[in-house]
């Protein structure tokens, strides 16, 4: 599992450098992103422009991660190609996340 991080204004960006997030690869998926959480980062862009795929073990590994952070913090989504919208949409998980089409937007909807 690859994350390449960043920041924009102040708020840690992870973008996820894997095409799929599936079974094998989900429980890591989940553990890397808590750490974030346990680092300190209440506020947190996921980027998931090279994502092509996710399934139920990866949005189950976010979910995981959102709860980690509990009520204090704030998760966003962004870059998510057509395939996972609607995946995330499918499972009306676009109701939990709230998804943006690039790092800005994220950033100032968190700011």
């Amino acid at each position: 599992m690859q994350f390449e991080e960043s920041t924009v204004n102040g708020i840690v960006v992870v973008k996820v450098l894997e095409a799929r997030i599936v079974a094998d690869i989900a429980p890591q998926f989940k553990a890397r992103l808590i750490e974030y959480v346990n680092k300190g980062n209440r506020k947190i862009i996921l980027d998931l422009s090279a994502v092509a795929f996710i399934d139920s073990s990866g949005l189950g590994a976010l979910i995981g991660s959102l709860k980690a952070m509990g009520n204090d913090g704030e998760l966003a989504l962004c870059g998510a190609t057509d395939a996972v919208v609607n995946m995330f949409k499918l499972t009306r998980m676009n109701k939990v996340f709230r998804l943006f089409a690039n790092q800005e937007e994220a950033a100032a909807a968190l700011a």
